[in-house]
């Protein structure tokens, strides 16, 4: 009986001694390339920011409608401004060079769906415009607007003061839409 449990415990290390699993082969080194050294490139510096300048502060807005500004310029709330102001420079539509000239002063608020959701009141003594194709649009300004630009716009805009032409070219290119209004006088004042 002991010649029979040896052979029985043979056959089964044998047994399972087949059954086993190979050695997996060695790993070959890893192949993984090595990233290059790359040198960060620096980030250019625009010429100009093309985004609008949305203010709520005197400061802020007679820097936005300076020379330096931006081409639109959007209050958040009601604005007044105890000095005169002056819109000037030229700016393209959303300072691309391949479109037209535009300016524009947002007294607005709108969704996302361009529904206006809210109209703001900026009140100076007086608003010199000096940028071509600019427009006032979806609020009121209190004070007399003296236009010396071609092409001058208001669009769904108050002019709750006088606006005042320093030129042919200027009163003769004026744009109102059936929208916007002026309380006061509109004429020519050389």
């Amino acid at each position: 009986m002991k010649g029979k449990t040896a052979m029985l415990i043979f056959a089964m290390v044998l047994a399972l001694a087949g059954c086993a699993q190979e050695p997996a082969p060695p790993a070959e080194p890893s192949q993984t390339p090595t990233p290059a050294q790359t040198t960060p490139t620096p980030t250019p510096t625009p010429d100009v920011v093309t985004t609008a300048s949305i203010v709520a502060d005197a400061d802020a807005f007679k820097k936005a409608i300076s020379g330096t500004g931006t081409w639109i310029i959007c209050t958040i709330k009601d604005m007044e401004i105890n000095e005169e102001l002056v819109l000037e420079g030229e700016f393209h539509d959303k300072n691309d060079p391949t479109k037209d000239l535009k300016r524009k002063i947002a007294l607005y608020a709108q969704d996302a769906d361009h529904n206006v959701t809210a109209r703001y009141t900026l009140a100076a003594p007086k608003l010199t415009v000096k940028s071509p194709n600019a427009r006032i649009q979806g609020g009121t300004f209190k004070g007399d607007v003296y236009v010396s630009a071609k092409n001058f716009e208001l669009v769904d805009a108050t002019v709750d003061g006088n606006l005042y032409f320093t030129g042919d070219d200027a009163k003769s290119t004026f744009k109102m839409d059936d929208k916007s209004k002026v309380t006061g006088k509109q004429e020519l004042k050389k």
